[in-house]
């Protein structure tokens, strides 16, 4: 099921009524949300070194930040970061995350607010960053206010992230009677699209339409998660979709496919997702 049930496309694309509602459902439970969400691989951040030139020194605004998992390593990697989250639950496990990161004073600080609502400092960055979160900010403020943000020459740095076919593909495909059953928007016979077809036309065209940035260059990288009928669960509690459902449905549905994980899978299943970085540099 994805993030956000309206558009079955991506798992990225929240119906703007139900944006700001959904969005703060991540806050409810931080301490899961930190424990159950997979981290990024490994290349990502060599990547945003090369193409957004995310390396030590860097000066990085990121917008989301979430418990910490970009935050974290991009510290250790020597970036300077100034964190944006609009949860105090989620920014209270990110500050408590970087504290054993070694960072030198200054390094690194998260500020508890929205991104829409929060002054930006005179001295403008090398680095907007946003990983699986740009599409929770009001598509209004979400690129301009980047642009206003950064240097000229800087980069605006967009992570997304998409379930694709792969991993226990059969489990995917049986998983949907359960969603049918206990979610009424899902739309019938929905299956995880081959990784191939997904494509980030949206996303470029709207940095494109203001004028402020160049070309964008993206890099994309596949990523097997295994995870036991207990730790998909716990997975699927960090969903927004998920946890915007009615308390029956929501437990109704999560006890159906804890059953179907155990029953016919030995309590392993395989998730395949898709992680985009795009970056376009500002004129």
């Amino acid at each position: 099921m994805p993030d956000s049930t309206a558009r079955p496309g991506r798992d990225d694309r929240p119906v703007e009524a139900r944006r700001r509602q959904l969005s703060r459902t991540f806050d409810e439970d931080a301490e899961l949300y930190d424990r159950a969400r997979p981290g990024y691989p490994p290349e990502l951040y060599d990547d945003l070194a090369e193409l957004a030139g995310a390396g030590p020194g860097a000066r990085v605004l990121e917008i989301g930040c979430g418990t910490g998992q970009v935050t974290v390593p991009l510290t250790r990697r020597g970036c300077w970061i100034t964190a944006v989250e609009a949860g105090p639950r989620m920014a209270a496990v990110a500050r408590r995350n970087l504290g054993g990161v070694g960072a030198v004073e200054g390094q690194v600080e998260v500020v508890t607010t929205e991104f829409e609502n929060w002054p930006l400092p005179d001295r403008p960055f090398d680095v907007v960053l946003s990983a699986t979160a740009f599409h929770w900010i009001d598509p209004s403020v979400r690129v301009p206010k980047a642009a206003d943000a950064l240097r000229s020459g800087g980069a605006l740095a967009v992570v997304r992230g998409q379930h694709v076919r792969g991993g226990t593909e059969e489990f995917f495909a049986e998983v949907q009677r359960c969603y049918e059953r206990f979610d009424p928007a899902t739309p019938p016979g929905l299956r995880p699209p081959e990784a191939a077809d997904v494509d980030s036309v949206d996303h470029t065209a709207e940095v494109a339409r203001g004028g402020r940035f160049g070309p964008a260059v993206s890099r994309r990288y596949e990523q097997d998660v295994t995870y036991t009928t207990t730790e998909y669960l716990d997975l699927l509690r960090t969903f927004s979709g998920h946890r915007a459902l009615p308390g029956t449905a929501r437990d109704g549905l999560l006890r159906c496919v804890g059953n179907l994980i155990d029953g016919r899978y030995g309590g392993h299943v395989t998730k395949r997702s898709l992680i985009e970085l795009t970056v376009s540099r500002k004129r």
